[in-house]
């Protein structure tokens, strides 16, 4: 989201990668070289706000960039950063903020048109609904529109996350204080507002995924991410995720497999960075269920994104950091 981006993070972040240096650790990938992390190689991709990784075609992530783009969206292969297919969506109108994308159960890709730059001024907000392509190339697709209003009044959301198992969709509200977490109806219907209730309480959340078993949902912010037990369509238990430091802090899904968390970011080239989940020896998809045993995080040793602990404590550490150094920097000036 324009509104929020950290300009003073990105001319300091050579330091700030200096002071979590410390923390980083080799990346793992699959045999094929897909799920690792990766560079966004598209240049048409310079504000990569949401993630989903593929179903029906491994290794294949897909993203869209923020507002005032168009109605696209880009299958982006991690073996090589480079887009694949790009959809144009039919049938939708003009995006105005587009902040999320899911795939859900039933095979669609579930597109969350629900930021608010003006912080809850518009009454409504949209979803688009379209079939995961069974062959990537470039293609026109008709998508569904659906109407989205919040029980409460209207708010800024960032994070749109689909059920893997009951297809029920959820979005995270953004706001410095707090957000909700809100849950639509059964099912999606045309024709008329599909209004979203408040069932809990979360912190600032750029974005979400739940586990591909549907039992954990992790939620991210610019400086760290925590998972939730999740049963019943509410929330249980939470914990701190490992998060990577990023430029500007997005998007996260889980591989196919849950077996890890890809974290993304916008910008030019923007990374996409891996973040291993230890083995549960249920079969995968487990996700940050067995969090107590500790989350095992992975970089590429030339990527940007420094795993950190996935608190805001260690936000504020690292821009205390940051301020610091600047403040040497400019002290060193003047002497």
């Amino acid at each position: 989201m324009r509104s929020y981006r950290l300009t003073a993070l990105g001319r300091v972040w050579g330091a700030a990668a200096l002071l979590s240096l410390a923390v980083a650790a080799p990346a793992v990938a699959d045999d094929d070289g897909a799920d690792r992390t990766f560079t966004i190689e598209d240049p048409r991709i310079t504000e990569s706000s949401g993630l989903a990784a593929s179903r029906a075609h491994p290794g294949i992530y897909w993203t869209h960039n923020d507002s005032d783009d168009g109605p696209y969206v880009f299958a982006v292969d991690s073996r090589t950063g480079k887009t694949v297919a790009t959809i144009t969506m039919q049938g939708v109108g003009a995006p105005r903020d587009v902040e999320a994308i899911s795939l859900g159960p039933d095979g669609n890709l579930y597109v969350g048109d629900i930021g608010d730059n003006l912080n809850g001024s518009w009454d409504h907000v949209w979803i688009y609904r379209f079939p995961e392509p069974k062959v990537l190339k470039d293609a026109t697709v008709r998508a569904t529109q659906f109407d989205v209003k919040y029980a409460d009044g209207p708010r800024n959301a960032e994070a749109l996350m689909v059920h893997p198992k009951t297809g029920r969709v959820y979005i995270a509200s953004k706001n410095e204080g707090g957000g909700g977490l809100y849950e639509g109806p059964a099912e999606l219907k045309t024709g008329s507002d599909n209004v979203f209730r408040r069932v809990g309480e979360v912190p600032w959340v750029t974005d979400g995924a739940f586990s591909p078993d549907g039992k954990e949902l992790v939620l991210r912010s610019y400086f760290s991410a925590r998972g939730y037990a999740f049963a019943n369509g509410r929330l249980g238990k939470d914990y701190p995720v490992e998060s990577p430091l990023l430029p500007q802090s997005e998007s996260v899904t889980y591989t196919a497999d849950g077996s890890a968390l890809m974290y993304g970011s916008e910008g030019e080239r923007s990374r996409v960075v891996r973040v291993d989940l230890p083995k549960t020896g249920d079969g995968g998809g487990g996700g940050a269920t067995h969090w107590a045993g500790g989350i095992k995080e992975s970089a590429d040793s030339d990527g940007d994104g420094v795993p950190v602990k996935g608190t805001t404590l260690t936000g504020v550490a690292v821009l205390a950091g940051i301020g610091l150094l600047l403040f040497l920097g400019r002290r060193r000036r003047k002497g």
